[in-house]
């Protein structure tokens, strides 16, 4: 079994699991037992790390190869948290090699990515290449959910003394593709409210589920309107969902209140509290007052990921990535990355790893073996670039 095979083995393993806003303990959740390996693993290379907290049991951790005469800097970003292991058909946990490929949770999103990223990592620090890149390994919390982890790191110095430019590989399941364009996202909540009586006189209470669902056709139509009406090129439109709805206590109680939660996917240069007054100023203009509802605040924003900025780091990875894999695509793509909160700092970002999308989270999730070597060698490549 090769280095990078034994790596992915040991990180899908080790538990990883993101709450994702649930209340939820255990030996499974949250990301401490990844970022112990991954403090073992830069220790043994004999690099400088550093952990950064985000919330409690959720760290950071930063590794860096710094050679004296590094013309630049390169980061490689990658989460540790994965979902939950919901429905799962297999041993979310049990890594098992079968026909060239890697079951669990997280093979694909996006152990396979970190298992190339620390390959490459390890590789560059052993051997010392000439004219490499000054590397940044950064291994971030909560992707999955609310983005912590990458909006800590984007307050960080990643550039340190070094005086050449900075960019930013962010790990994610592309099948080896480029993707230089993503949507990002705003998360909110919608409530109203009622008062509470028993069901048998509903007349003495007022009803805050009849309240929103007054509300949702209005949420429809701004949802149909806004994609009709703000498209970009690369990315298609806005868009905007409701996902989940809660409220009431009880079947034999008139309920006080009701929630929903509210997904707008966001096209490079919108804002994510611009996007949800948007959708409040309409409600107003079609409800008035004969609904009384409120919006929560944001409890999610990550901007779009834009092209603009990266069009060197691209070409140098198509670069890389043609002798180990052949011509590559250079793509845009509907969802959200860490790339965005990154790239909003300034730092010319792509995203890049192993694996399909469309077998992130799913009830047997896997990575192709050989996509994973090919991404360490291409990230080793691009690295040694000059």
């Amino acid at each position: 079994m090769n280095e990078t095979t034994r790596l992915l083995r040991d990180l899908v393993a080790l538990p990883s699991v993101n709450p994702m806003g649930r209340d939820l303990t255990g030996p499974d959740f949250l990301e401490a037992r990844v970022t112990g390996y991954l403090e073992d693993f830069f220790r043994g290379l004999g690099v400088r790390w550093e952990r950064q907290t985000v919330a409690p049991k959720r760290d950071n951790i930063l590794a860096w190869y710094e050679p004296p005469d590094a013309k630049r800097t390169l980061v490689l970003e990658v989460h540790q948290d994965t979902v939950p292991t919901d429905g799962m058909t297999i041993d979310p946990f049990g890594a098992r090699v079968e026909d060239g490929r890697l079951y669990g949770r997280g093979a694909c999103d996006v152990k396979g990515g970190m298992a190339a990223m620390l390959t490459a990592f390890a590789r560059i620090v052993r051997e010392k290449p000439a004219g490499a890149a000054r590397v940044v390994m950064a291994c971030t919390v909560d992707e999955e959910f609310t983005f912590l982890g990458v909006q800590r790191l984007a307050k960080t110095d990643l550039r340190g003394e070094s005086q050449g430019p900075l960019e930013a590989v962010v790990a994610e399941p592309t099948g080896l593709d480029v993707v230089h364009a993503h949507k990002g996202a705003v998360r909110w909540d919608l409530l109203t409210t009622g008062r509470s009586c028993h069901s048998s006189r509903p007349e003495l209470g007022v009803n805050a589920i009849y309240h929103m669902a007054a509300l949702l056709p209005h949420v429809e139509r701004f949802a149909d309107e806004l994609r009709a009406g703000r498209v970009d090129p690369l990315l298609g439109p806005a868009t905007l969902s409701v996902g989940r709805i809660e409220g009431g206590v009880s079947v034999n109680t008139v309920p006080d209140r009701c929630r929903v939660e509210i997904d707008r996917r966001l096209l490079p240069g919108e804002d994510g509290d611009a996007a949800a007054g948007d959708l409040l100023t309409y409600l107003r203009q079609h409800v008035g007052d004969r609904v009384a509802f409120s919006f929560g605040d944001p409890w999610l924003s990550a901007p779009a990921l834009d092209p603009a900025g990266s069009e060197e780091l691209v070409a140098r990875l198509l670069r890389a990535a043609e002798p180990v894999a052949g011509p590559r695509r250079v793509m845009a793509v509907p969802y959200g990355t860490d790339a965005g909160p990154l790239s909003r700092t300034g730092v010319p970002c792509v995203v890049f790893g192993p694996g399909d999308i469309a077998r992130a989270h799913t009830c047997d999730e896997w990575v192709p073996l050989d996509e994973v070597a090919a991404a360490a060698e291409i990230l080793y490549r691009l690295a040694c670039m000059d």
